[in-house]
C-alpha cells in the first residue's frame, strides 16, 4: 500500500485550526463560516472542494501535455450543494465543478482525445466519486461547451 500525504491540524481557539503541511509549505488557518465561526480562513467544505477542483485542473493540465495541445491557461469555479440528511446533519450531497481553457477548441485539435480521459488521471474527484457526485464540466476561450 503507497502512503500518501499527512497533516497535522491543531486547534487555536474555537473552531480556528492550524494546518500543518510540513516544513516546506505554510500553514493554513482554517475557520467555520458564520455563525458558528469567525470565517478567519476557509471551512472544510471549501477545502474540499478547492481539491477536487485543483486536481481535477492539474489532471487536465496533465492531459493536455500528454497530447501537446496549448489551451493557454486553465481556470476553474467549484461549489457544492449542502443539504440536511434524514437524521437533520448537513452532508455534502453534491459538488460541481467548471473549467475554463483559454484557447478556442480550434486551437486544439486533440481535445477530444483529453476531454475523454482527464477526470481518471485525478486522484481526488475519482475518490470523492464513491460517496458524492461529482459533475464537470468544460468550455474554451470563447465559452462553449466541449464537456
Amino acid at each position: 500500500m503507497e502512503t500518501g500525504p499527512t497533516i497535522r491540524i491543531t486547534q487555536v481557539a474555537d473552531y480556528v485550526f492550524t494546518v500543518d503541511f510540513g516544513s516546506a509549505l505554510p500553514a493554513l488557518i482554517t475557520d467555520e463560516a458564520p455563525p458558528i465561526g469567525g470565517g478567519t480562513g476557509p471551512f472544510p467544505e471549501q477545502l474540499l472542494i478547492s481539491g477536487v477542483a485543483n486536481c481535477l485542473c492539474a489532471s487536465l493540465v496533465f492531459a493536455l501535455g500528454k497530447f501537446r495541445q496549448e489551451a493557454r491557461g486553465v481556470a476553474a469555479e467549484a461549489s457544492c450543494r449542502v443539504e440536511r440528511n434524514a437524521e437533520g446533519r448537513l452532508r455534502v450531497t453534491g459538488i460541481g465543478v467548471h473549467i475554463q481553457l483559454g484557447a478556442a477548441a480550434a486551437e486544439m485539435p486533440r481535445i477530444d482525445r483529453v476531454l475523454e480521459q482527464f477526470e481518471r488521471f485525478c486522484t481526488v474527484s475519482e475518490s470523492v466519486k464513491a460517496g458524492i457526485p461529482v459533475a464537470v464540466s468544460v468550455t474554451d476561450r470563447d465559452g462553449t461547451r466541449l464537456k
